[in-house]
């Protein structure tokens, strides 16, 4: 499979314009951008990304097609409406969605592009949307090996660790029961503080014993010392909405794989009722302030 000259992103929000901007600024390839949001390409188009008018336009021109998209529905009406990416393609391009999404969707879209003799592989990205900014993504990849090995290339200049995790699908398996094993741990963690604070110990305090134990974790120290402790839940980053859609896929995998995900069933529960506390848009360790009886 030939190196891509040219790279198409689709959806250039908060973790694609990122991941765009980081491929323009450390490749060779020329990489053009598609977004219903006129100031999601503007930002793109400072980044020296080339904004293109059309999603006909960018399957033109792009070699490589890059998914980036809120979700299931969006990526679905991507790729397979009468004008998505399925009826304007070729089959010398090749799909890589790295939104997250459901399993089925995964598997649909996957399933229709290879009845079209196109390469498909579902590689949604995990860490923050500051490891975006710094290229430090990590890429879970569902997909033949031939084509895993032709992304590499292109994902090193997003991320820094990559892990081929089967046929197309595994990539969301992955994913999804990662952000869920991440989300039961920010409902723990935020029941941890609030039984310490009234204890007389503080955030800091308490999670900065945590880091020398056993609960030491990736979500201890981003989501604990820097949203849970201070309670600072900033708009723009991975929302209490956005956790909810996300676990609500990881709920639809445990139902389909016959696993009564208890632990999931209750982290979602907390997310629900932080969506309904007022926090739908804000991070969503938020949900300190529903554990916490907070308004």
């Amino acid at each position: 499979m030939p190196d891509f000259e040219t790279i198409g992103f689709v959806g250039v929000g908060v973790m694609g314009g990122a991941m765009s901007a980081n491929l323009k600024r450390k490749s060779d390839a020329r990489v053009l951008a598609f977004d219903i949001s006129k100031a999601a390409l503007e930002r793109a188009e400072q980044n020296g990304v080339e904004a293109i008018g059309s999603l006909g336009e960018l399957l033109e021109e792009a070699e490589l097609v890059l998914l980036s998209l809120p979700g299931s529905a969006e990526v679905e009406e991507v790729c397979l409406s009468p004008g998505g990416i399925l009826a304007g393609l070729g089959s010398h391009q090749v799909i890589a969605d790295l939104s997250t999404t459901s399993v089925a969707t995964a598997r649909k879209v996957g399933a229709a592009m290879a009845e079209a003799g196109i390469r498909f592989a579902d590689a949604p990205v995990t860490r923050t949307a500051q490891a975006a900014l710094e290229g430090t993504l990590s890429f879970f990849v569902g997909g033949e090996a031939e084509v895993f090995e032709a992304l590499l290339p292109v994902f090193a200049h997003m991320g820094t660790d990559y892990s081929h995790c089967g046929p197309v699908g595994s990539g969301q398996v992955v994913k999804l029961v990662n952000n869920m094993v991440c989300a039961q741990t920010v409902v723990a963690l935020a029941e941890a503080l609030a039984m310490a604070e009234r204890a007389g110990v503080d955030g800091e305090t308490l999670f900065g014993a945590l880091k020398t134990g056993s609960a030491e974790s990736f979500a201890l120290n981003s989501h604990g010392l820097k949203s849970l402790a201070p309670r600072t839940y900033p708009t723009g980053k991975y929302s209490t909405l956005y956790a909810l859609k996300d676990m609500g896929y990881a709920l639809e995998l445990a139902a389909d794989t016959g696993v009564r995900a208890r632990g999931a069933e209750g982290a979602y529960k907390v997310l629900e009722e932080t969506r309904d506390a007022g926090y739908a848009e804000h991070y969503y360790p938020a949900l300190l302030e529903v554990v916490d009886g907070g308004e």
